[in-house]
């Protein structure tokens, strides 16, 4: 597409030296920006901490087997054209020598990174309220799920928890805290996870585990008053129906108060104890498990914080209508207008407020990869390359999906459009919707590689279970 384009374009004069874009990050937004970006035009570089774009909608899926790690990850240097790539993390950014200052993931040295152009893309971590507990516990036995490496460590203790529990000797108390799994947030990726843990225990522990099935609880913790909040009202009945029927409890109204260690009676009868972690909710009551997993919202990172810019109730960098962040006064105009641009979850527009989400974050760099890609050569304003594409951004709501497991998931297409234009359309659910939710998700891999291994590993799911090694 964007080669063709360029047969349209005003030829590049002689002697043009191409502007330095720098886009920090590599989810939904950056990745999208340096992909489709014209490298003809722009010296394009990605600084991010991670070498991979990761498609986050299967993440859950990796993280008890259905598929591997791999093939939904696209490396960064993959990106055809892409001048450079930096493993290493912003630190500070200086407009007016227009300079990041960076350091590297492996010296811990300062590195500066000149710009002309910066796409702030950083993205946003994990929100856990400051409740007491959860941050001294993470990677042990409370973990998130937004990175490859937190579905790989939670692949990791699900094994170990039941291999833990088959040990002989243990009481029956200690198997079920062990074996008791609290996941905390009622959104999309919660409950998918939640239908991917499932679909594990029905499949494969009750054949390697025979003995512990029937120990095995599962519990969601949900502040609001019902799960999948952002879908239609039927949706999210007909989920909390579905889950419960599969004895899944689902504590709504309720909050983690605390996570704390614990002492648990090895029998009612007996004296000795054995050690545990517990989380105590807002209703008095507490849980022991062996494994809790939190995605109940996110925050800025550290860089956006510091970052001097003018920012919403959240934290989030303030934008205008064409992406650009938001002068400070009259001063900033210079090193800002044109120059520096901010996109996902670390930015936000008041005038038309968007939720943090991949598909929003995935439109808004499309969105300025083309305007990028409409400016002329010869045109400079202030040293600037302004573009000749003066549309606003408009996001545009395709629907959402969430799948629940057992071949069951929900569509909601009852929001379609932007907010001037909008329409209503269908609510899907059982397996027409599961199959639309995998059809779609596998077209939408960047690489040919993705799409050929994604159905062979959920063919060998199917036929051979999931693996259950644990390393």
């Amino acid at each position: 597409m964007f080669a063709l384009r360029s047969l349209f374009r005003k030829p590049i004069p002689s002697g043009y030296t191409k502007k330095k874009l720098v886009v920090l990050g590599c989810g939904w937004g950056g990745f999208h920006v340096a992909k489709y970006v014209d490298k003809s035009l722009y010296d394009v570089r990605v600084i991010s901490p991670t070498n991979h774009f990761l498609f986050t909608p299967l993440l859950p899926s990796t993280a008890v087997g259905t598929l591997e790690f791999r093939c939904i990850q696209e490396p960064v240097r993959t990106i055809d054209g892409l001048a450079g790539y930096y493993q290493a993390k912003a630190r500070a950014i200086d407009f007016e020598k227009r300079i990041i200052v960076c350091e590297d993931q492996f010296h811990k040295e300062e590195v500066d990174i000149p710009y002309d152009i910066l796409v702030i893309a950083t993205g946003a971590k994990t929100n856990t309220f400051n409740t007491p507990g959860v941050d001294e516990r993470e990677g042990k036995d409370v973990f998130f799920l937004k990175h490859l490496h937190h579905a790989r460590a939670i692949r990791n203790r699900i094994v170990e928890l039941f291999e833990h529990a088959a040990v002989p000797g243990i009481s029956e108390n200690e198997r079920r805290a062990l074996l008791s799994f609290v996941v905390v947030g009622g959104g999309p990726t919660s409950i998918e996870f939640t239908g991917e843990l499932y679909d594990f225990l029905k499949d494969d522990v009750s054949r390697w585990f025979p003995d512990l099935k029937d120990l095995v609880t599962v519990t969601i913790v949900e502040a609001s008053s019902h799960i999948l909040g952002s879908f239609d009202q039927s949706l999210s009945g007909y989920v909390t129906n579905t889950l419960r029927k599969r004895n899944i409890s689902i504590r709504l109204n309720t909050a983690v108060v605390s996570i704390e260690d614990a002492e648990v009676l090895s029998t009612p009868n007996s004296s000795s104890n054995f050690k545990a972690s517990r989380v105590v909710l807002s209703d008095k009551t507490n849980l022991p498990f062996g494994m809790l997993v939190w995605s109940a919202g996110i925050k800025q990172i550290k860089l956006i914080e510091r970052l001097n810019f003018l920012k919403g109730k959240t934290g989030r960098i303030l934008v205008d209508n064409y992406l650009r962040v938001l002068p400070r006064n009259e001063n900033d105009k210079t090193d800002f207008v044109n120059r520096i641009y901010a996109i996902g979850d670390c930015a936000v527009n008041t005038e038309v407020p968007l939720t943090p989400l991949a598909k929003v974050a995935q439109q808004q760099g499309k969105y300025l990869a083309n305007r990028f890609n409409s400016i002329d050569p010869n045109d400079l304003t202030n040293g600037v390359l302004v573009p000749k594409k003066n549309k606003e951004f408009v996001f545009f709501n395709a629907g959402s999906m969430a799948q629940i497991g057992s071949w069951k998931a929900v569509i909601d297409m009852s929001h379609l459009g932007t907010d001037n234009v909008h329409a209503k359309g269908p609510v899907v659910k059982g397996i027409s919707a599961f199959l639309t939710w995998r059809s779609a998700y596998l077209g939408m891999q960047v690489s040919w590689a993705n799409k050929l291994l994604i159905p062979m590993h959920w063919l060998k799911t199917l036929l051979f279970g999931r693996d259950i090694s644990r390393f």
